[in-house]
């Protein structure tokens, strides 16, 4: 979530879900935290669903922030939890939203495997009070560094012209996970977790509870609202799948083991391609445009290019208007 009060470094993040993929981004920033775990979109609340990507960690939940009535604003049906034993950080800068949101979620996984940076700053934190803990938080150059790497290029300024600026959509991320038998709600900017309940003692229990109060939070939404994401924090199936292959090799078991290698190509590949995704959208495209222009016309170049490109439309169009179909322009 952001305002226009000071962000201290930390770079604004597309948060719109109509955007990107979210999970996309956050696989990234899970990786560049050194864990075990990557995250995905969530489509549905489905039980069959939910169950093939068990085990679940945490859900993340990303949603447009509307004005509610005073009673609504507060634990949407929880309580208050002021003796919360697990980690809970406020958000102390704006923009960091998302990156608190995976860090509440990593501080509360029993034995959580990490970067020495994330062990160590976690350690720091016990004992600290939810504000002295997401001031920890904001003051790790690394992690904003991290963070920062998940922001698009700013391209163009357009500070000074005196455009009017358009008040755009506020969006936030909030945590729920299980914790000592009960679902709870970590959301940064509220002063304490907020507990939902406890749960069946069972893989999906706290799923099932943790679905329940999600979809009573959506329910205060507009029928027609799209404007939320759900990610799942689960561990990394490439792992398991790598393990799962070195023993059907050692049993002898040459095609069940062909067929999870091909498993583990596809997966491979599909975070190979993710990741060429990420690195176009960080890109600097407009920049590279300005400089090709400019190269053009110092060769002397793009005025032949634009007349190219004026009479390779107007024949475009000509086509399209044999052809039957008309509203293109030819300029």
């Amino acid at each position: 979530m952001s305002e226009d009060d000071d962000s201290s470094g930390w770079h604004l993040t597309e948060s719109d879900p109509a955007v990107f993929t979210l999970a996309k981004e956050y696989r990234e920033l899970l990786k560049a935290l050194g864990t075990p775990y990557i995250v995905d979109d969530l489509h549905s609340l489905d039980p069959d669903a939910l169950s093939a990507l068990q085990p679940i960690r945490a859900l993340i939940f990303l949603f447009k922030c509307l004005p509610l009535a005073a009673e609504e604003q507060n634990c949407l049906g929880g309580e208050y939890d002021p003796d919360f034993t697990g980690f809970f950080a406020h958000q102390t800068v704006n923009n960091a939203c998302a990156t608190l949101a995976v860090i509440n979620a990593l501080g509360n996984i029993p034995s959580l495997k990490a970067h020495y940076r994330l062990t160590e700053l976690l350690n720091f934190t016990t004992g600290m009070d939810p504000q002295t803990c997401g001031m920890a938080i904001a003051s790790a150059d690394w992690l904003r560094e991290a963070h920062n790497d998940l922001s698009p290029p700013s391209t163009i300024s357009l500070d000074g012209l005196g455009i009017p600026k358009k008040t755009e959509d506020a969006y936030h991320f909030i945590v729920y996970l299980p914790a000592s038998g009960s679902v709870y709600e970590l959301d940064g900017l509220k002063p304490y977790p907020v507990r939902h309940g406890t749960f069946e003692d069972s893989d999906d229990g706290w799923l099932r509870k943790a679905r329940e109060v999600i979809e009573n939070r959506i329910a205060t939404y507009p029928p027609s609202a799209i404007e939320f994401s759900l990610l799942a924090v689960r561990d990394d199936p490439l792992l398991a799948m790598n393990k799962q292959l070195e023993l059907l090799r050692e049993a002898g078991s040459d095609a069940a083991a062909a067929e999870m290698l091909l498993k583990i190509s596809d997966e491979t590949s599909r975070r190979e391609q993710w990741a060429f995704e990420n690195s176009l959208r960080r890109h600097n495209h407009i920049s590279l445009a300005h400089a090709t222009l400019l190269a053009l016309e110092k060769a002397g170049l793009l005025q032949p290019a634009i007349e190219n490109a004026r009479k390779v439309m107007r024949e475009r169009a000509e086509r399209r208007r044999q052809d039957g179909f008309t509203g293109m322009d030819e300029d």
